[in-house]
């Protein structure tokens, strides 16, 4: 009984987006308190992590060899494990005031991608308990995002959100409580910067790195033309000179380089329809489409999804947050959503001594 009623004095409950791109953490009673790149920079020479988040990011393809800014996670799967750890330990650290979590207090709850193996979940829950967690959660971030977008998934209605995150794209049907249909695709906003420094490079002859090909997207980038001209000047080197060189590109260049991946998107949206349930697919013709994640972002792309699927389609308020307001939801009232929780995924507690 005394464990207990400590616990309760200094458990910290957490939600965190433990996404490719970007990572968020919310905190009961707090909100959203840290919204940082999933980046970490290390010094090879001696192992030291550098930096984290915005300064890490502000590092990519300017450090020296020994100097390397990376991202711990590839397509929402931990590629690095050590760095997770490391990555995770820093969020949990600004939930307790920048000193670390009161001797490891703290229960967790995580949106993850969906369909990850049983071992790709067992490395995210690991790397949380390690970087102080007592208690981990992994939930379908789906499922988490459809919460926090304010959908009724409670209710015997159909919810299809598309989550377009950095490493994946996850598309879902939800209705009662749970997952109906679902696919995961590693096509997402890292594709698209991909095939941004491809075009560029194909057609223009000139080397750009990602922070420029991301600068395009988010400058001029559109699914679909809007009638009004944009065009950006971006540096780089020239692929025959290798001297630096100016160019200046337009939106309807970007659109061609991005096209075929936002296709490849729409395409699992229209399977993830057809193998839907019928009744199911009535609702969604009544509900719509809701996008949420920093790809939601892209200029049109809910017009051209609603072009190509006949169904309504809209972009959830704030929708970058989404699955971190989903896990703050939670964490608000893990009783309350408790079935939720074990219907998802059998949390591990770890005993303190």
């Amino acid at each position: 009984m005394l464990f207990k009623n400590l616990f309760s004095i200094f458990a910290k409950d957490i939600g965190v987006d433990l996404g490719t791109a970007n990572s968020l953490v919310y905190e009961k009673n707090r909100g959203i308190i840290c919204r940082e790149p999933s980046i970490i920079a290390v010094n090879l020479k001696t192992g030291q992590i550098l930096s984290f988040g915005d300064e890490a990011k502000r590092m990519v393809g300017r450090t020296p060899a020994h100097i390397v800014a990376v991202r711990p996670l590839i397509n929402g799967v931990i590629s690095d494990f050590e760095a997770t750890q490391e990555m995770l330990r820093h969020l949990l650290r600004r939930a307790g005031g920048g000193a670390g979590l009161i001797s490891g207090f703290a229960r967790v709850v995580i949106g993850t991608p969906f369909g990850l193996t049983e071992v790709e979940r067992k490395a995210v829950e690991d790397a949380a308990l390690s970087a102080g967690a007592v208690k981990v959660y992994l939930i379908d971030a789906p499922l988490v995002a459809a919460l926090g977008a304010g959908l009724p998934i409670a209710e015997p209605t159909a919810n299809l959100i598309v989550d377009i995150g950095g490493g994946t794209t996850e598309i879902a049907v939800i209705s009662m409580g749970g997952i109906v249909r679902a696919k995961s695709l590693k096509i997402a906003g890292d594709k698209l910067n991909e095939d941004i420094i491809r075009f560029i490079k194909e057609e223009f002859k000139l080397v750009i790195g990602e922070p420029t090909a991301e600068e395009l997207k988010i400058a001029i980038g559109s699914a679909l033309a809007s009638g009004s001209k944009l065009e950006l000047a971006i540096r780089g080197r020239s692929f025959s000179s290798g001297l630096p060189q100016e160019i200046v590109v337009e939106d309807s260049q970007v659109r061609m380089a991005i096209k075929r991946s936002l296709m490849s998107i729409i395409e699992a949206i229209r399977e993830v329809i057809e193998i839907t349930p019928p009744e199911l697919v009535g609702d969604i013709l009544k509900q719509g489409v809701h996008l949420c994640g920093g790809g939601s972002l892209l200029r049109n792309i809910d017009k051209l999804i609603e072009r190509e699927t006949n169904v309504s389609t809209s972009v959830i308020d704030d929708p970058m947050t989404a699955v971190a307001r989903g896990a703050g939801i939670i964490v608000e009232d893990l009783k309350k959503y408790a079935s939720l929780l074990n219907s998802v995924s059998q949390p591990r507690e770890i005993k303190l001594t």
